[in-house]
């Protein structure tokens, strides 16, 4: 179980957050930790702070005692991920778990420079944007597309967003929930690599399986996801009308195939852009969410943002 030492510097930066939080009448505290700490200090130092106090680490077992201390844990499992995506994913969990009101502000207090030393604060104001990926929200999509199954999907488009593969672009569309009216839509566009293979390999929840999704995403075709999570079919083309659909200028042929077949069916669309890395969250025909690659400047656009007439994305 990795540890954080709870040392001067560390009451100093925590004192800051609180006085910060108390100022702006903010909702949270965040503290984004690479381990354990004395969580009894931690909260002896966050007192005068009468709201929801969060401690996100990558372990479980590093947040033994948290609860007990009166603090609200969070596991991330994100140990390799870069810092804005670990950050991001603390936000959308204690979101979903309604620790933060979405359209609330949040001071996050983290390692920015160093690792397993607590330097950076950030105030984080949390809008209508997050609202997309809270429970409340995505109950309204149907018991046939819980949440779980959605944040295992989101969190890999945008891990293909971001790298690619092998330093190549990669695009690709999943087409989550509503499986059995979804494959009424759809035709092979080639041989689909996850045929013939049981449950086990088609779990989209094993590492495993989501590195497999990602080389195949290479090629041409989308990704049927079923509510629980496991690959239906692969490689699949959309056979959906797009008449009446509205649609931002520059997006390609995935994106109306995605806004079509959530507009047709009650599945909910997931595309990564080739071109951009961008990841878009489609539901009723409609574009819902917006999440920009990681390695550039993490912004959750507005859904109704219009982006600039360019090249076309497919």
């Amino acid at each position: 179980m990795a540890t954080q030492r709870f040392t001067k510097h560390t009451a100093s930066i925590v004192s800051l957050a609180v006085s910060m939080a108390m100022e702006m009448s903010a909702d949270a505290l965040l503290f984004l930790l690479d381990g354990a700490v004395d969580w009894k200090k931690l909260k002896e130092s966050t007192t005068e702070f009468e709201k929801t106090v969060i401690v996100a680490t990558d372990s479980v077992d590093d947040l033994k005692g948290a609860t007990e201390a009166g603090l609200h844990p969070l596991a991330l499992n994100k140990e390799k991920a870069p810092l804005l995506e670990r950050l991001q994913h603390a936000l959308l969990e204690a979101a979903s778990d309604e620790l933060i009101r979405t359209n609330g502000d949040v001071i996050a207090v983290y390692s920015g420079f160093q690792q397993g030393r607590l330097d950076s604060l950030s105030h984080l104001q949390l809008d209508e944007r997050m609202r997309r990926l809270n429970v409340r929200d995505l109950q309204r999509l149907g018991s046939s597309v819980p949440l779980k199954t959605i944040k295992t999907v989101v969190d890999l488009a945008v891990q293909i967003g971001r790298e690619g593969r092998e330093g190549k672009p990669v695009g690709t569309l999943f087409v989550v929930g509503d499986s059995r009216t979804v494959l009424e839509h759809c035709k092979d566009s080639g041989v689909d690599p996850f045929r013939g293979y049981n449950r086990k390999h088609r779990d989209l929840s094993d590492p495993r399986v989501q590195e497999d999704a990602k080389e195949i995403a290479q090629l041409d075709g989308a990704f049927v996801i079923s509510p629980d999570g496991m690959i239906e079919k692969s490689r699949q083309m959309l056979e959906v009308s797009h008449e009446d659909l509205t649609m931002s200028k520059g997006l390609g042929a995935r994106h109306w195939a995605c806004a079509a077949i959530t507009r047709k069916t009650k599945a909910v669309g997931v595309v990564v852009s080739q071109s951009t890395g961008t990841v878009r969250l489609y539901q009723n025909g409609h574009l819902v969410m917006r999440i920009e690659p990681m390695d550039k400047a993490v912004k959750w656009q507005e859904f109704n943002y219009e982006p600039p007439a360019t090249t076309s994305e497919n």
